[in-house]
Protein backbone atom coordinates (compact mmCIF):
# COMPACT_ATOMS: atom_id res chain seq x y z
CA UNK A 1 0.00 0.00 0.00
CA UNK A 2 1.37 3.40 -1.04
CA UNK A 3 0.29 6.16 1.37
CA UNK A 4 -0.38 9.41 -0.50
CA UNK A 5 -0.56 13.02 0.63
CA UNK A 6 -1.98 15.56 -1.83
CA UNK A 7 -1.04 19.25 -1.56
CA UNK A 8 -2.88 21.76 -3.76
CA UNK A 9 -4.63 25.08 -3.10
CA UNK A 10 -7.33 24.39 -5.73
CA UNK A 11 -10.31 22.47 -4.45
CA UNK A 12 -11.14 20.99 -7.86
CA UNK A 13 -7.60 19.68 -8.24
CA UNK A 14 -7.82 18.03 -4.81
CA UNK A 15 -11.08 16.35 -5.80
CA UNK A 16 -9.56 15.04 -9.04
CA UNK A 17 -6.61 13.54 -7.17
CA UNK A 18 -8.91 12.01 -4.57
CA UNK A 19 -10.98 10.38 -7.31
CA UNK A 20 -7.91 9.01 -9.07
CA UNK A 21 -6.42 7.59 -5.86
CA UNK A 22 -9.68 5.82 -5.01
CA UNK A 23 -9.56 4.00 -8.36
CA UNK A 24 -6.20 2.35 -7.65
CA UNK A 25 -6.43 -0.45 -5.05
CA UNK A 26 -2.94 -0.13 -3.59
CA UNK A 27 -3.08 3.63 -3.06
CA UNK A 28 -4.19 4.95 0.32
CA UNK A 29 -5.10 8.61 0.70
CA UNK A 30 -3.66 9.97 3.92
CA UNK A 31 -5.09 13.49 3.56
CA UNK A 32 -5.90 16.30 1.15
CA UNK A 33 -4.03 19.48 2.11
CA UNK A 34 -4.87 22.93 0.79
CA UNK A 35 -1.50 24.41 1.76
CA UNK A 36 2.13 23.34 2.33
CA UNK A 37 1.89 24.40 5.99
CA UNK A 38 -0.97 21.98 6.53
CA UNK A 39 1.04 19.27 4.78
CA UNK A 40 4.03 19.90 7.05
CA UNK A 41 1.85 19.28 10.07
CA UNK A 42 0.54 16.01 8.62
CA UNK A 43 4.06 14.84 7.73
CA UNK A 44 5.20 15.45 11.29
CA UNK A 45 2.54 13.06 12.59
CA UNK A 46 1.85 10.48 9.87
CA UNK A 47 4.09 8.31 7.66
CA UNK A 48 3.71 9.11 3.95
CA UNK A 49 5.21 7.30 0.94
CA UNK A 50 4.21 9.67 -1.85
CA UNK A 51 3.62 13.43 -2.13
CA UNK A 52 1.47 14.79 -4.95
CA UNK A 53 2.36 18.48 -4.87
CA UNK A 54 1.12 21.46 -6.88
CA UNK A 55 3.88 23.96 -7.71
CA UNK A 56 2.08 27.30 -7.82
CA UNK A 57 0.61 28.03 -4.36
CA UNK A 58 0.43 31.25 -2.31
CA UNK A 59 2.79 31.92 0.62
CA UNK A 60 4.94 28.86 -0.10
CA UNK A 61 5.33 27.25 -3.52
CA UNK A 62 5.47 23.50 -3.94
CA UNK A 63 9.18 23.65 -4.77
CA UNK A 64 9.96 25.77 -1.71
CA UNK A 65 7.92 23.35 0.42
CA UNK A 66 9.88 20.34 -0.87
CA UNK A 67 13.20 22.05 -0.13
CA UNK A 68 12.21 22.37 3.53
CA UNK A 69 11.94 18.58 3.89
CA UNK A 70 15.05 16.85 5.19
CA UNK A 71 14.05 13.35 4.09
CA UNK A 72 11.13 13.72 1.66
CA UNK A 73 9.11 10.75 0.41
CA UNK A 74 8.66 10.12 -3.31
CA UNK A 75 7.32 13.18 -5.13
CA UNK A 76 5.06 13.72 -8.13
CA UNK A 77 4.61 17.36 -9.14
CA UNK A 78 1.35 18.68 -10.57
CA UNK A 79 1.04 22.05 -12.28
CA UNK A 80 -0.63 23.98 -15.08
CA UNK A 81 2.70 25.51 -16.11
CA UNK A 82 5.20 23.60 -18.23
CA UNK A 83 8.05 26.03 -17.59
CA UNK A 84 8.68 24.60 -14.10
CA UNK A 85 9.69 21.17 -15.42
CA UNK A 86 13.46 21.59 -14.98
CA UNK A 87 13.06 22.94 -11.46
CA UNK A 88 10.80 20.01 -10.69
CA UNK A 89 13.42 17.44 -11.57
CA UNK A 90 15.95 19.41 -9.55
CA UNK A 91 14.05 18.36 -6.42
CA UNK A 92 14.15 14.69 -7.52
CA UNK A 93 10.51 14.49 -8.53
CA UNK A 94 9.63 11.11 -10.03
CA UNK A 95 7.24 12.68 -12.52
CA UNK A 96 5.79 16.00 -13.62
CA UNK A 97 2.07 16.10 -14.49
CA UNK A 98 0.51 18.94 -16.45
CA UNK A 99 -3.05 19.92 -15.60
CA UNK A 100 -5.65 18.91 -16.58
CA UNK A 101 -4.23 15.48 -15.79
CA UNK A 102 -5.68 12.47 -17.68
CA UNK A 103 -6.12 9.36 -15.56
CA UNK A 104 -3.84 7.27 -17.78
CA UNK A 105 -1.05 9.84 -17.32
CA UNK A 106 -1.57 9.73 -13.55
CA UNK A 107 -1.47 5.92 -13.63
CA UNK A 108 1.80 5.99 -15.57
CA UNK A 109 3.36 8.19 -12.89
CA UNK A 110 2.16 5.83 -10.16
CA UNK A 111 3.77 2.90 -11.98
CA UNK A 112 7.08 4.78 -11.82
CA UNK A 113 6.67 5.13 -8.06
CA UNK A 114 5.95 1.40 -7.83
CA UNK A 115 9.14 0.61 -9.71
CA UNK A 116 11.22 2.84 -7.43
CA UNK A 117 9.67 1.32 -4.32
CA UNK A 118 10.21 -2.17 -5.72
CA UNK A 119 13.87 -1.42 -6.28
CA UNK A 120 14.20 -0.27 -2.67
CA UNK A 121 12.53 -3.46 -1.47
CA UNK A 122 14.88 -5.63 -3.53
CA UNK A 123 17.85 -3.87 -1.96
CA UNK A 124 16.60 -4.77 1.52
CA UNK A 125 14.31 -7.80 1.21
CA UNK A 126 12.05 -8.66 4.09
CA UNK A 127 11.25 -12.29 4.94
CA UNK A 128 7.77 -13.32 3.85
CA UNK A 129 5.43 -16.09 4.93
CA UNK A 130 6.00 -19.55 3.43
CA UNK A 131 4.02 -20.11 0.26
CA UNK A 132 1.03 -22.43 0.48
CA UNK A 133 1.16 -25.51 -1.74
CA UNK A 134 -1.51 -25.64 -4.39
CA UNK A 135 -2.69 -29.05 -3.15
CA UNK A 136 -3.71 -27.62 0.23
CA UNK A 137 -7.06 -26.23 1.31
CA UNK A 138 -8.46 -23.11 2.88
CA UNK A 139 -11.29 -22.78 5.37
CA UNK A 140 -13.97 -20.20 4.79
CA UNK A 141 -17.15 -19.26 6.61
CA UNK A 142 -20.08 -19.88 4.28
CA UNK A 143 -23.49 -18.96 5.68
CA UNK A 144 -23.64 -20.65 9.11
CA UNK A 145 -20.83 -23.17 8.49
CA UNK A 146 -17.08 -23.18 8.23
CA UNK A 147 -16.16 -25.28 5.21
CA UNK A 148 -12.97 -26.57 3.62
CA UNK A 149 -12.33 -25.67 0.01
CA UNK A 150 -9.59 -27.40 -1.97
CA UNK A 151 -7.40 -24.74 -3.55
CA UNK A 152 -6.76 -26.95 -6.58
CA UNK A 153 -10.51 -26.90 -7.35
CA UNK A 154 -10.90 -23.11 -7.39
CA UNK A 155 -11.43 -21.56 -10.82
CA UNK A 156 -11.98 -17.95 -9.79
CA UNK A 157 -13.48 -15.70 -7.13
CA UNK A 158 -15.65 -12.67 -7.70
CA UNK A 159 -16.62 -9.83 -5.42
CA UNK A 160 -20.29 -9.00 -5.20
CA UNK A 161 -21.80 -6.09 -3.26
CA UNK A 162 -21.90 -7.71 0.19
CA UNK A 163 -20.04 -11.01 -0.30
CA UNK A 164 -17.50 -12.97 -2.35
CA UNK A 165 -18.48 -15.88 -4.58
CA UNK A 166 -15.86 -18.64 -4.97
CA UNK A 167 -16.32 -20.74 -8.10
CA UNK A 168 -14.89 -24.27 -7.94
CA UNK A 169 -15.02 -27.14 -10.42
CA UNK A 170 -18.43 -28.35 -9.29
CA UNK A 171 -20.08 -25.67 -7.13
CA UNK A 172 -20.08 -22.10 -5.81
CA UNK A 173 -19.33 -20.98 -2.26
CA UNK A 174 -20.63 -17.74 -0.77
CA UNK A 175 -18.47 -16.13 1.89
CA UNK A 176 -18.35 -12.75 3.63
CA UNK A 177 -14.58 -12.57 3.24
CA UNK A 178 -13.44 -9.55 1.27
CA UNK A 179 -11.69 -10.29 -2.00
CA UNK A 180 -8.45 -8.81 -0.64
CA UNK A 181 -8.60 -11.08 2.43
CA UNK A 182 -9.25 -14.11 0.22
CA UNK A 183 -6.30 -13.11 -1.97
CA UNK A 184 -4.07 -13.27 1.10
CA UNK A 185 -5.18 -16.85 1.75
CA UNK A 186 -4.49 -18.06 -1.80
CA UNK A 187 -0.96 -19.00 -2.99
CA UNK A 188 0.30 -16.06 -5.09
CA UNK A 189 2.15 -18.38 -7.47
CA UNK A 190 -1.15 -19.87 -8.65
CA UNK A 191 -3.64 -16.99 -8.52
CA UNK A 192 -3.69 -13.50 -9.99
CA UNK A 193 -5.97 -10.50 -9.63
CA UNK A 194 -7.30 -9.46 -13.06
CA UNK A 195 -9.87 -6.90 -11.94
CA UNK A 196 -10.84 -5.20 -8.69
CA UNK A 197 -13.72 -7.74 -8.61
CA UNK A 198 -12.01 -10.93 -9.86
CA UNK A 199 -9.18 -13.30 -8.88
CA UNK A 200 -8.47 -16.25 -11.19
CA UNK A 201 -6.45 -19.46 -11.04
CA UNK A 202 -3.62 -18.93 -13.53
CA UNK A 203 -3.44 -22.55 -14.66
CA UNK A 204 -7.20 -22.80 -15.17
CA UNK A 205 -7.44 -19.98 -17.72
CA UNK A 206 -8.45 -21.19 -21.19
CA UNK A 207 -7.65 -18.03 -23.17
CA UNK A 208 -6.85 -14.34 -22.81
CA UNK A 209 -7.47 -11.40 -25.07
CA UNK A 210 -7.01 -7.69 -24.43
CA UNK A 211 -10.19 -7.18 -22.44
CA UNK A 212 -11.19 -10.53 -20.95
CA UNK A 213 -10.16 -13.93 -19.66
CA UNK A 214 -11.95 -17.16 -20.51
CA UNK A 215 -12.11 -19.64 -17.64
CA UNK A 216 -14.53 -22.45 -16.90
CA UNK A 217 -16.77 -21.44 -19.79
CA UNK A 218 -17.13 -17.86 -18.50
CA UNK A 219 -15.63 -14.59 -19.71
CA UNK A 220 -14.26 -12.25 -17.03
CA UNK A 221 -13.16 -8.64 -17.62
CA UNK A 222 -9.54 -7.53 -17.29
CA UNK A 223 -9.16 -4.19 -15.49
CA UNK A 224 -6.84 -1.65 -17.11
CA UNK A 225 -4.73 -1.41 -13.98
CA UNK A 226 -4.26 -5.22 -13.70
CA UNK A 227 -3.50 -6.04 -17.36
CA UNK A 228 0.26 -5.45 -17.23
CA UNK A 229 0.73 -7.63 -14.16
CA UNK A 230 -1.41 -10.41 -15.66
CA UNK A 231 0.70 -10.50 -18.83
CA UNK A 232 3.89 -10.60 -16.77
CA UNK A 233 2.57 -13.47 -14.69
CA UNK A 234 1.80 -15.64 -17.73
CA UNK A 235 5.07 -14.72 -19.41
Amino acid sequence: MIRCLVVDDERLALEVMENYIEKIPFLQLVQLCSSPLQALQVLSQTPVDLLLVDIEMPELTGLQFLRTLKDPPFVILTTAYQEFALEGFAVNAIDYLLKPIPFERFLSAIHKVQQRMGASTREAPLPGPPEVAVSESIFIKSESRTVRVDIADILFAESRKDYVLIHTQDRKWITQLTLSRLEEKLPPSHFVRIHRSFIVAIHKMDSIDRNRVEIGGKYLPIGDFYRENLLKRIG
